[in-house]
Parts: structure tokens; C-alpha cells; sequence
């Protein structure tokens, strides 16, 4: 009984050293959609952007991408689409963090919200932090860390990574629907 209990006592201090509990899952994508599009019907359009689309939005956004297939969240109320969203999934430092960008028909960044992150949560930026996106579009030195966009203190890489990957989204929804409604 002693051995077993002293095997299991190790396991669990393994366990407890192992386990990263600052990742941190607030909200399922499904529900944060919701929640932006209130009454909205979600459709997903999942494309395959082509090199020269892909050319395209690096050179717009200054961000260099990680995969060609890419998933858009349209609402829609009847016939008139209400909104844009692009569940981005990037790693900070050695971790993932998960980041909903909803975009208005006009290209404008509406909302971005942490949906999941494994980094330490002292490093995750707060709401109002969040806020100074709204309203920002893709323009030509825009949308720039310490410039557009306030440094979070202890925080550099992820404020760096939001920042860097909310003008990937806006590159990604210009070249796709450039204001198409």
C-alpha cells in the first residue's frame, strides 16, 4: 500500500510540473460569434488563397503567413451582411493564443477578443486594451505596435502579435472582399 501510495504521490508532482495551468480558455468560438453578431446568421467560407493572393496580403499587412487556407465567419441579416469575423490561432513566445477579429462591411476592425491563451496571464491584455483597435482599417503605416497601437507593459510579444496579426486580418478581408457587401 506505502509503494502504491508513494508512486502516486510522485505522479501527481509530475503532473502538477507538467501541466501549463496558466492556459486559460474563456469563451468557445461558436458563443463569441454569437455575442458579436447578435441574430445574425454565421456562415463559414473556408478558402484557399492563391500565391498571387497570398503575395498580396503579405505585402499589405507586412506579415509573412502560415498556411493558404483560411476560414471567414460571415453575418448576415437577410441579404445584407453585418459582418466579418477571422478566428486567428498564432504562437507568442512558445504558446498558442487563439484572437477573434470581427470586421464591419466597411473594413474597419469592430472587436477583437482573447478567446483562449497559454502564455502566463499577466501577459494577456486587457479589454480596454483591446478597445484602441476599433475602428482602425488597413492604411498604409497603420496599425503599428508602440506607434498606432500602445506597448503593453511586460507584455511586448503579445501586444506585438495582436497588433502585427489584427493588420493581417485586414489585409486578408481586403484582398478576399475588399468591401464587397
Amino acid at each position: 500500500m506505502r509503494k502504491w501510495y508513494a508512486l502516486f504521490t510522485i505522479f501527481l508532482c509530475f503532473l502538477s510540473f507538467t501541466v501549463n495551468s496558466s492556459a486559460k480558455d474563456f469563451r468557445a468560438p461558436q458563443q463569441a460569434l454569437k455575442d458579436a453578431f447578435p441574430g445574425a446568421i454565421i456562415e463559414v467560407k473556408n478558402i484557399v488563397l492563391s500565391e498571387p493572393q497570398v503575395e498580396a496580403i503579405e505585402k499589405l499587412s507586412g506579415v509573412k503567413l502560415n498556411t493558404r487556407l483560411v476560414s471567414w465567419y460571415i453575418a448576415k441579416r437577410g441579404n445584407s451582411i453585418v459582418g466579418y469575423a477571422y478566428i486567428d490561432t498564432h504562437t507568442v513566445r512558445t504558446h498558442p493564443e487563439v484572437i477573434l477579429y470581427t470586421i464591419t462591411p466597411e473594413g474597419k476592425i469592430d472587436l477583437i477578443e482573447v478567446l483562449s491563451f497559454s502564455e502566463p496571464l499577466e501577459y494577456m491584455p486587457d479589454e480596454e486594451w483591446l478597445k484602441v483597435f476599433k475602428g482602425k482599417e488597413l492604411a498604409p503605416g497603420t496599425i503599428r505596435h508602440r506607434r498606432d497601437i500602445p506597448n503593453i507593459t511586460g507584455a511586448t510579444i503579445t501586444a506585438r502579435a495582436i497588433t502585427d496579426n489584427a493588420r493581417k486580418v485586414l489585409a486578408i478581408w481586403q484582398v478576399l472582399f475588399g468591401g464587397k457587401k
